[in-house]
């Protein structure tokens, strides 16, 4: 499973969520839902945006991480 690491970027940075938002050129709300949910599913285009406003690769917002911290989706881990 991927997780994003978006927020812990950007607070490294300084970077506030709606700054980040108008120099990544995406809806504060799609920003609000990643802050949130590192695990969401989005879009490479918005990966990239993200990336370039911060000012680092797109390989550096995301990390694989085992399937059991997925919570409680229910599903055995085998």
């Amino acid at each position: 499973m991927i997780r994003l690491r978006i927020k812990e970027i950007a607070k490294e940075k300084g970077f506030s969520q709606g700054e980040l938002s108008r120099r990544a050129n995406i809806d504060e709300n799609t920003l609000k839902r990643i802050y949130r949910n590192p695990l969401a599913i989005i879009t490479t285009e918005t990966l990239d945006k993200l990336a370039k406003a911060l000012g680092v690769s797109a390989p550096e917002l995301i990390e694989s991480i085992p399937d059991e911290f997925e919570g409680n989706s229910g599903k055995s881990s085998n």
